[in-house]
């Protein structure tokens, strides 16, 4: 254990990172609960992953404007071909999600194979490295974050099917390469389960508390027992979840929905 490594200058950046993701990712994981598209988030991450894995592959610099273009473009693919899956097979939209997510992993295996470091940029794609963000790309997430924060709130009622899944995709692209898979798929679905029963205009700024609580909670545990970061803020954030349903919801102060 070790109380120094409590630093604002590493741990503050990580946080901020966290708080964009959870900027996007606590109102769109409501919204997929309600359509019962649970994995929608794991598919199209892993989409955008793999573009991310493409570009690599053909030589481009990790952070440039070609990799960002990839990993949008594929994510926007996934989308649109999820846009039409649910118009034309609604009854098992789910389970084409679950193999869509399952193919984008495949091949991101196979492009890695002969990768002599393939192993450890599959690791930083799933599990994230929240630690090392870049000032310019919390700058460029922020961007992002507003512009579809704008159109959620400002026009999400005429945004239909296919504008749903574009702003989805752009969310989730950015995100993932701030943090990994696994922690985009935990903050958008472990909010939302924790708030899930309670009254609509508490269940936002609940989501919201829960996130930030687990992101805070993980990066100072994962400081101080020198854990990896993004394992560590997927448990709190289950744990927050987990506490505030049995504890302090509003199915226990009777206001359920």
């Amino acid at each position: 254990m070790n109380l120094d490594t409590l630093n604002l200058s590493i741990l503050g950046p990580a946080l901020a990172a966290g708080m964009l993701v959870l900027a996007t990712h606590v109102p769109l994981g409501q919204q997929v609960l309600k359509r019962g598209i649970v994995f929608i988030d794991l598919a199209i991450a892993q989409i955008a992953a793999l573009g991310v894995i493409a570009a690599d592959a053909m030589g481009w610099e990790p952070q440039g404007i070609a990799v960002q273009i990839a990993a949008v473009g594929a994510a926007l693919l996934g989308a649109l071909l999820l846009t039409w899956t649910e118009k034309r097979w609604p009854v098992t939209q789910e389970a084409l999600i679950g193999a869509m997510f399952v193919l984008a992993a495949s091949a991101g295996i196979l492009m890695l194979s002969n990768n002599p470091h393939g192993g450890e940029h599959l690791k930083d794609l799933l599990a994230g490295q929240i630690l090392w963000v870049s000032t310019n790309q919390l700058l460029y997430t922020g961007a992002l974050t507003v512009l579809i924060l704008g159109f959620w709130f400002g026009w999400r009622q005429k945004l239909g099917r296919t504008g749903f899944y574009i702003l989805f995709s752009l969310a989730v692209t950015a995100s993932v390469q701030l943090v990994g898979v696994y922690l985009v798929f935990s903050s958008l679905i472990m909010p939302a389960l924790a708030v899930r029963q309670w009254k609509d205009t508490r269940k936002m700024l609940g989501g919201y508390l829960i996130g930030a609580t687990g992101y805070l909670l993980g990066l100072a545990l994962s400081a101080i027992f020198d854990l990896p970061s993004g394992s560590v803020i997927v448990w709190t954030l289950a744990a927050t979840g987990i506490f505030v349903n049995l504890f302090v919801g509003d199915s226990k102060a009777g206001y359920a929905s």
